[in-house]
């Protein structure tokens, strides 16, 4: 059969290609829908009963943010053909403001396909929840295009859990610990050991002070915040680093926003002029 007739593609030639592109395409949905299920038996507490939202991003991280960026390959190993899978259960209770921001950073570095899913232990989520890593994208059934996933399970768990699709690394735990690894995944740890230390420090305050201390504790860290912030226009010295997100997100949560001093209140805006808060805000309101 020919090809063309008086100069155009057979109109039967094009319908053939069509159709091998929804084969294809068809292909691509089952292969993402088996992957799927391998995650549930590689991670087994993580059953994935609704998938909510896949998104993709891949714009570039502003340098005024992050000075140092790292790779995939130099942080996780080698990519071997799978997509790296990040895999996190969280409860709707409480959620996971600073991995909301963390989230957000990492889809302006890296090509992230990014879902939301609800398992069977909770009856209900609410709509800002289901949305909050985006819509989905037209071409999550693809997961060659991506680079990394980030997966977002709502569940009911006393405590964050990350998995990742690494099967000989063990289960991160506690939602400090997952961000300190996902910061990682932006920019590597200070080679500073005081300022290694300075930036922990200041992540532990925030959890454990801000967001779970008593109204005392609320204004001796604010107090200090605020004495940090008049010698630095970051938290923990010139630079951005996961004690601002942390510190963020914990005032946010704690709702200490508004009785903050002077000096926080401005940092505070200048946070928010990033551009990189915004996941956070919307499911606080």
């Amino acid at each position: 059969m020919p090809m063309y007739q008086n100069g155009e593609v057979d109109p039967a030639v094009k319908a053939l290609e069509a159709r091998q592109d929804e084969i294809l395409r068809k292909l691509y949905e089952l292969k993402a829908a088996v992957e799927g299920l391998a995650k549930t038996v590689t991670t087994p507490d993580a059953d994935l009963d609704l998938t909510v939202s896949s998104s993709l991003s891949s714009q570039t991280l502003s340098s005024t943010t992050l000075k140092c960026t790292t790779d995939l390959d130099t942080l996780l190993g080698k990519d071997r053909g799978a997509l790296r899978d990040i895999v996190i259960n969280a409860n709707p209770a409480q959620p996971p403001l600073t991995l909301l921001v963390l989230h957000s950073l990492l889809c302006q570095r890296y090509r992230v396909l990014s879902t939301v899913h609800v398992h069977s232990s909770v009856a209900s989520v609410l709509p800002q929840l289901l949305s909050c890593l985006g819509p989905r994208h037209v071409d999550s059934y693809a997961r060659h295009l991506f680079q990394l996933g980030f997966t977002l399970i709502w569940k009911d768990v006393p405590k964050l859990q990350m998995k990742f699709s690494i099967r000989d690394m063990c289960p991160i735990e506690g939602e400090a610990n997952v961000a300190r690894f996902l910061f990682k995944l932006l920019a590597p740890h200070p080679s500073d050991p005081a300022l290694a230390t300075l930036v922990d420090s200041w992540v532990d305050t925030a959890f454990f002070q801000l967001a779970e201390g008593s109204a005392k504790e609320h204004t001796a860290v604010l107090r200090a915040l605020n004495s940090a912030l008049g010698r630095n226009p970051w938290v923990a010295g010139p630079e951005f680093s996961l004690a601002d997100i942390a510190c963020y997100c914990c005032i946010l949560r704690s709702g200490l926003a508004s009785s903050a001093p002077a000096n926080v209140q401005r940092w505070l805006k200048s946070c928010e002029n990033l551009g990189h808060f915004s996941p956070a805000k919307v499911v606080v309101q």
